[in-house]
């Protein structure tokens, strides 16, 4: 299999403002992308826009060779897809809510894949809790486990682990880049971590205002810029202005206005 992400001069506008603007995007089978930026960049509704969810206002996409809108119901049969914010049901238990999308899913053994899923990020003991019950934390575990239980060729996440605890977040980290890598699937993730993305990903692009204005390896795109991690790169792209302190050209005009 070639690229199993395929988007091509996205744009997309809400009212008087552009999310996306002329975006070019491709990941290959089993290659794991980081895609990055401020609040507001654009990353989740590129990200809701490859999962038909969202329909662009121009541009073309194509996800595991079929193209949206027309295929989405056949791609969307190969993608797993988790984010912090999707609901699970209330009434029903852990272990049915799996049960329920494994079959959903066409998995042929779904209890097994409940079972291996809820292990595979060590929370087994949540199998008999209810939705109701559970914590955010928790709800963005079991959604994990939803999105990989059919392993997809493909999975879409965003801030997969932004509700979590540090110690909850590395285990997270290591189950998908394991699964990734044991049965070559591919990912592509939004994060505001930066150690994160450096762990789990092979590429990285950085969106601001729409656009992708940085590309590459995580060494190579913080190289770029001069730094020796992502973290200062993105502090560079998206940081406040330094508070002004009054001193220099400007603050001795301020000091003789007053």
């Amino acid at each position: 299999m070639g690229d199993v992400v395929v988007a091509n001069g996205l744009r997309k506008r809400f009212r008087n403002t552009v999310a996306v603007d002329g975006l070019d995007l491709t990941v290959a089978a089993g290659e794991r992308v980081g895609l990055l930026g401020a609040n507001g960049a654009g990353k989740t509704t590129t990200l809701l826009m490859l999962l038909g969810a969202v329909s662009p206002d121009e541009g073309t996409i194509e996800i595991l060779g079929c193209r949206l809108p027309r295929g989405r119901s056949k791609a969307m049969q190969g993608v797993g897809f988790a984010a912090g914010y999707l609901p699970l049901p209330d009434r029903l238990r852990v272990h049915e809510v799996l049960t329920m999308f494994g079959n959903l899913y066409g998995v042929d053994d779904p209890k097994h894949a409940v079972a291996a899923g809820l292990e595979r990020f060590r929370i087994a003991h949540l199998a008999n809790v209810m939705g109701a019950e559970l914590s955010s934390g928790q709800r963005t575990l079991v959604g994990i486990v939803r999105a990989t239980m059919h392993r997809p060729p493909l999975l879409i996440l965003d801030e997969p682990t932004a509700s979590l605890d540090p110690d909850v977040a590395q285990r997270v980290r290591i189950g998908l880049r394991e699964l990734c890598e044991e049965d070559g699937i591919a990912m592509l993730t939004t994060s505001h971590n930066m150690v994160e993305v450096e762990r789990m990903c092979e590429r990285v692009l950085f969106m601001k205002e729409g656009r992708i204005i940085a590309e590459g390896s995580p060494s190579e795109v913080a190289a770029s810029y001069g730094h020796a991690d992502l973290e200062a790169v993105f502090l560079e792209l998206y940081g406040e202005p330094a508070p002004h302190d009054g001193t220099g050209p400007d603050g001795e005009q301020e000091a003789a206005r007053w």
